[in-house]
């Protein structure tokens, strides 16, 4: 997974996985790219960066269920504003968390943790309806990794976490829902 520099082949796969043939119009361009990560003070991973600038910025055809919602857009299950969104701040988990079996190491802190993992360090890609919503990882080390986040728990996308046999990323991501798979494939999906 290279979350550095575009791949053209895998630019490609984005086009004709989203069927989109419109000349880049419904694209948001360089400049608004830009001018989002100066403003919440991040570099988009690639290839997800090239495809908000150059092929689409969201799509109705998804994935997920509901569609693929814009750069600067939350799904409209989200329930606020998103003012608390701190996308520069480091996105806090690199392994599965089940908060509803697990209170993990926060304690008193729990609300405040499960908090930074809904609002820091990620953008949100879209919804599978009732609060299961799709990351992307846009800050720290977890960077370039999808990430499913439900009102239970949180979980990675790809298939060196297991559940799944995709490639990671949000080119991984992509292929596996055009290839028409379930999310959660792999044989040890339990969740």
């Amino acid at each position: 997974m290279n979350i550095d520099q575009a791949d053209p082949a895998e630019l490609a796969a984005l086009r004709a996985a989203f069927a989109v043939g419109d000349g880049g119009e419904s694209a948001l361009g360089w400049d608004a790219v830009r001018a989002f990560e100066a403003e919440h003070s991040v570099v988009l991973p690639e290839p997800y960066r090239t495809f908000v600038a150059e092929i689409s910025d969201g799509s109705s055809q998804g994935p997920p269920e509901y569609g693929l919602v814009g750069l600067a857009e939350l799904p409209s299950d989200w329930g606020d504003d998103g003012a608390d969104r701190a996308l520069g701040a480091p996105f806090p988990l690199t392994a599965p968390w089940l908060w509803e079996e697990d209170d993990g190491p926060y304690g008193d802190d729990w609300d405040e943790a499960v908090g930074k993992v809904y609002n820091h360090g990620s953008i949100v890609l879209g919804t599978d309806g009732c609060a299961m919503n799709w990351h992307l990882v846009v800050s720290g080390p977890h960077r370039g990794h999808i990430w499913h986040i439900t009102d239970v728990g949180a979980m990675p996308f790809g298939a060196e976490f297991g559940h799944t046999t995709s490639a990671p990323g949000f080119g991984g991501w992509v292929a596996h829902w055009a290839a028409g798979k379930e999310w959660f494939d792999a044989e040890s999906a339990e969740w």
